[in-house]
Order: structure tokens, then sequence, then C-alpha cells
């Protein structure tokens, strides 16, 4: 056997098993979706506890009006909740939008904090901490300037939390609300409901595991205090306040009839920008808890930190070199014995991909359509491959800011 078959054989190992973890993730995830149709969300019981909701906001002025109207109608007690909407640094026309909406809505609690570059501008997790200062909520809530939650959202994600002492906190599923806008946005859709189902539904079917996507997620305050609130390093806050939750001893559950839909890029250049911010934010939370893995105490995030470690530097990793070996075998300058059986491996894998996702996918009602199988495989051959060029990106974006020390910023999400 060549050196060149041991490569390709190791990165074959490698590649496929974490397919095949995929695979179950998506079984069980999908059993969680047949569970869940039958099931009820917790009533609330007693009296509503109060809750803040607090929005972090960065030159959102083109959808911040939505989002705070949308907030402002949830189907949960008038009285029992409040907004705090961080209006951070922003340079745009946010503050006077925000303003006007207060005047509609006179006896609202409806607070609007606006930073300047001294006290803000400085991160999601900066922002939050602000507003975390001003907030007398017992729960605390999240949503992202661009969302649009159902008007019971709030209410499922209370009725769960409450209902179950074991839960810090409780996390809704989002929806593309600009799916139609180009092919892009198709892609992102299928990725976030598929997302949703294998890696959400699945680990919480399977251990009881879930991370915190970012917004329309709800956690307990004490929490909060608890571990002195978000990580102004930590790009990917959502990532690194999950595995701080566990190592209190805390679950995280995934409840999917708690729906936020919210506006996605619809350009290439801002999905890379986007998405490269993501990886560089959870390689951040992995080297930081790396050495967890180790620890019996963090048995409930071993699970996760072995499955970022090997998303984000081993697929990575045997995904370049197993196309790098193929490419020189096709041209002559090395030979391997089991490039055909490869092909065929690389083959079936594209199939599972094709005929998993469409399953995770069609749970959704209206997306049980043919368009969707051919939009899957055109995004396996596509989007999907971006995937490589966005994590090794990441990972350079990191060392980057680690050499040079950059402080964490707002990256702002262009809007339309």
């Amino acid at each position: 056997m060549t050196i060149a078959d041991i490569l390709m054989l190791i990165a074959v190992i490698c590649i496929w098993s974490l397919l095949l973890v995929n695979v179950v993730l998506i079984i069980a995830g999908y059993l969680y979706y047949i569970q869940g149709e039958s099931e009820t969300v917790p009533e609330i019981v007693g009296e509503a506890p109060f809750v803040t909701i607090m929005v972090p906001a960065h030159n959102e002025g083109k959808v911040i009006v939505q989002t705070v109207e949308s907030l402002l109608a949830l189907d949960y007690p008038r009285d029992r909740y409040e907004i705090i909407v961080i209006n951070d640094n922003s340079s745009d026309n946010s503050s006077v939008l925000l303003a006007k909406v207060q005047d509609r809505h006179p006896g609202r609690n409806l607070i609007i904090i606006n930073t300047d570059k001294i006290t803000g501008g400085k991160g999601k997790s900066n922002a939050l901490n602000i507003g975390f200062q001003q907030s007398q909520g017992e729960l605390i809530a999240i949503y992202d300037a661009d969302n649009t939650p159902e008007k019971k959202a709030l209410r499922y994600l209370v009725g769960e939390i409450m209902h179950d002492s074991t839960l810090g906190a409780v996390i809704g599923k989002f929806r593309t609300r600009n799916r139609d806008a180009s092919l892009l946005t198709r892609f992102i859709n299928i990725e976030t409901l598929s997302f949703q189902w294998m890696a959400q539904a699945g680990r919480w079917k399977l251990f009881k595991l879930c991370t915190i996507p970012g917004t329309n997620f709800i956690m307990r305050r004490h929490i909060v205090e608890s571990i002195g609130g978000w990580d102004v390093k930590a790009i990917a806050e959502d990532t690194e306040i999950s595995f701080r939750i566990y190592m209190m001893g805390y679950r995280i559950k995934f409840q999917p009839k708690a729906v936020t839909w919210e506006q996605e890029p619809q350009t290439m250049k801002v999905w890379f920008k986007q998405r490269t911010r993501w990886a560089k934010g959870n390689i951040y939370v992995i080297v930081k808890n790396a050495r967890l893995i180790f620890d019996p105490a963090a048995k409930n995030i071993r699970f996760d930190l072995l499955y970022f470690l090997s998303i984000y530097f081993l697929l990575l990793t045997s995904l370049i070199m197993s196309d790098i070996l193929l490419i020189l075998h096709a041209l002559g300058y090395v030979h391997t014995t089991i490039a055909g059986f490869s092909t065929f491996l690389w083959l079936l894998a594209v199939v599972l991909f094709i005929v998993g996702t469409f399953i995770t996918v069609i749970t959704e009602k209206g997306e049980m359509k043919l368009s969707n199988i051919w939009i899957i495989m055109l995004m396996y051959v596509s989007y999907c491959q971006f995937w490589m060029v966005v994590a090794a990106y990441g990972l350079y974006a990191y060392l980057k800011d680690l050499v040079f020390k950059r402080e964490a910023k707002w990256y702002k999400t262009e809007r339309y």
C-alpha cells in the first residue's frame, strides 16, 4: 500500500465517520419531529413570569421597526414583558425610527438604549451586557434585529422552561423570511431546516443536548448573573454561553413550535462575510474549551466539542486531502489503488446527502416539492463546497486576530 493509499484511506474513514454521525442525527431528528406533532407545548401555570426581551442592533434601520412591532404584538400578557433594544453605536437613522415606535406605543415597556463609540460598538456580547444591566425579567429572551417571531413564540419558550427546572435555556426554530429572493436564499433555507432537524432535534432526541443559535431563545436570569454575562471576546456568543450553561448542570431544549422568521444574505459577498465570522467565532469557542474534553465534569459538552473539532479541523483536512489526491491521481502524478473505491464512496455520500437533506426539509409545510431535490443536488456541488473555503478562511481570520490581539466588533450584515 502506497503513502497515497494510506492518506486516502484515512481521509475516507474520517469523512464517512462524520457522514454516518449526521445520518444518525437526521433519523433521530425526524423521530423527534414525528413525536412533536402529537405533543402539546406545556401551558404557563399561574401568573406568567416577567420576561425581558433584548434586541442588540447596529445600523439596523431597514429592519428594526418591523422587529420591534412584531415583539410588541406577541401573544403574552402586556404587563409581563419588557423589550430592551440596544441601538449600539449606530450611524444610520435607527434612533429616530425607534423613538417613533416609542411614541406610537406609549405606556408599553419599550426601552431604547442608544450607545456611542465609547460605551458601545464592541460587538453583540458587549451590547447584550449593556442591556442586561437595565433588565428586570426573571427570564431573558434574545432576538436578532432582523427577526419577526410568530405570535406564540415567546409563550411556547416560557411554557417549556417553566415546566422543567433542569432546563437552563430553551431554543426555538428560525425560518428564512426571504427564501424566494434568490437561489442563494433557497440554499440557506434548506441549510437552516436541515441543520435544525439534524443538529438540534437529533442531538436533543439522542443526548438531550442543543446549542443556542443566537436568536429566538430564552434563558434563566440567574444563569447570566452567575457566569458574569456574555464573553465580550466571543463572536459566537451563542455557542460559548451554551457550553457554560451545560457546565452549570443545566440542559438546553429545542422547541420547534416556537418560530421566528429572519432575513438571510442575498449575495455571496454578504454570505461569505457572515459565515466566515461564524466560523471564526466557533473556532474561538473550540480553542477556549478544548481542555474540557478530558474533564469528567464536562460530559454534557464533550459531544459538541468533539463534533465541532471534527467539523472544523478533521473534516476540512480530510476533504482537502482527498480532493488533492484524486486530482493528482487523475493527472498521473500519484498512484492510488483505492481511487475507484473512493469515487464509489463519494457517489454514495452524495446520494445520502440528497436523501437525508430532503427528508429533513419535507418536515416543513410547503417544502415537499420535486424542485427541492434539484436544488439540493445543485447545493451539494456549489454551496456546500464553499464551506471548505469558509472554514479555512475562518481559521485564518481567527489566527490573525489572535496574533494582532484584535477586539471583537460588530460586523454589519447587509439588510434588504
